[in-house]
């Protein structure tokens, strides 16, 4: 397709929240469909927060949070993972007051400021036309309170957890399976040779899937998830009989972030501290189920002890480049997309549903949660995912919406 000499308008480009492979690809999709249909495409750095700190004055050096984007650039970048423009976790909506730009800090002096104001005046200045942010829930959602006041918003889901509402897909998370399935399969080997139980952590703070698919495809035989308490002493009896079963004398369980135990009331978190959307970072429930199993092991044991690895699988999952899916999906958002823009309709979703391409109103992102259905696809007393039947099922069979 030859490249139009008359430009049409800008297209602005941000990534929001936790990085993952795919987000390079879907920047580069949209900047080389954007460019050849006449549009100047901006990259926005360090999502929201770049867009807030803009400096409204052309005499002003705003490199540091705008580049403009070529084809050059973004080929360089495209086949890599994590995001070249960078991100933030940055909620302009409720900005404490020791984060408001100095050159706000006269006009917002509460303690939470609403920056929203700025931000769309900044748009204007940089002469944006339309804005394409990607990310999870959380940076969706201000893209939505965005559309809301006018801008023309076209978004594009992103997050491992893949539970961004109205889309079976969120880029990001077929990578994060495979790395946990191989992962999986590497540390088997340890545990096997030492006749252990294995507990790996992973990624999701409200929603299942990246424990869910994992196990479904033979990476754990049990795993446990935020949408349902579960009992250390249930699991514990089954990993044992599994173990016992198994010729290596291992067993594995995924364990979701989120995870609950019965009676527990709070998540386990690596510090008090919150992001600005109010989450905490968690983490460590891994390390706390595999102490409990150690513990309660002897009951199903014959009184012997078993012992158990535990290993926080982390960013090992988010790291690196984007698995085939991760790379093709990101470019079929970015050119659905433009496909909006072209057609100048904007305040959608672009989506994947029941293995199709699609879009959905942008509100969804705000109206509903994306979590698994545990009456339909987990087994609450065998502590692994449940199905009558794969006739029908999308592609990652309970990650539909």
């Amino acid at each position: 397709m030859a490249q139009s000499t008359k430009k049409k308008g800008t297209i602005a480009i941000l990534t929001g929240g936790g990085d993952v492979p795919g987000l390079n690809p879907a920047i580069r999709a949209i900047t080389i469909r954007a460019l050849r249909e006449g549009y100047e495409v901006l990259g926005i750095r360090r999502g929201w927060l770049g867009l807030m700190e803009i400096i409204r004055d052309k005499k002003a050096d705003n490199s540091q949070k705008i580049m403009q984007l070529t084809e050059e650039i973004v080929n360089r970048a495209g086949r890599t993972g994590g995001t070249f423009l960078h991100t933030s976790r940055t909620r302009p909506s409720h900005v404490p007051k020791q984060s408001v730009p100095d050159h706000y800090a006269d006009k917002y002096k509460e303690d939470i400021n609403d920056l929203t104001p700025e931000i769309i005046k900044n748009l204007d200045f940089l002469g944006i036309d339309y804005l394409i942010p990607i990310g999870g829930d959380d940076t969706l959602s201000y893209g939505v309170r965005l559309y809301s006041e006018g801008v023309k918003v076209v978004a594009i889901p992103k997050t491992m957890d893949n539970d961004v509402p109205g889309t079976d897909y969120c880029i990001g998370f077929s990578t994060c399976v495979t790395r946990t399935i191989q992962m999986g399969n590497t540390l088997r080997t340890s545990a096997g040779s030492h006749e252990r139980i294995l507990i790996l952590e992973v990624f999701g703070r409200y929603a299942g899937f990246t424990a869910m698919i994992p196990t479904l495809a033979g990476a754990a035989s049990r795993c446990v998830i935020p949408e349902h308490r579960f009992d250390p002493d249930l699991l514990a009896r089954l990993l044992v009989e599994d173990r016992e079963k198994n010729p290596s004398k291992y067993s594995v369980a995924l364990v979701s972030e989120g995870a609950l135990m019965k009676g527990e009331k709070h998540q386990i978190t690596m510090s008090d501290e919150k992001d600005a959307y109010g989450h905490p970072k968690l983490g460590g429930i891994g390390h706390i189920v595999a102490q409990r199993i150690k513990e309660l092991t002897p009951k199903y044991n014959n009184g012997t002890p078993i012992n158990v690895i535990s290993q926080q699988l982390g960013y090992l999952v988010r790291g690196g480049d984007p698995d085939s899916i991760d790379s093709i999906v990101p470019m079929a958002y970015g050119n659905l997309a433009l496909d909006l823009i072209l057609k100048g309709i904007h305040g959608r979703l672009v989506v994947l549903r029941n293995g199709r391409y699609d879009n959905s109103p942008i509100d969804v992102i705000t109206s509903v949660n994306k979590t698994v259905d545990v009456k339909r696809y987990y087994n609450t007393e065998r502590l692994r995912p449940h199905y009558k039947s794969f006739e029908f099922q999308p592609l990652f069979v309970m990650s539909g919406s």
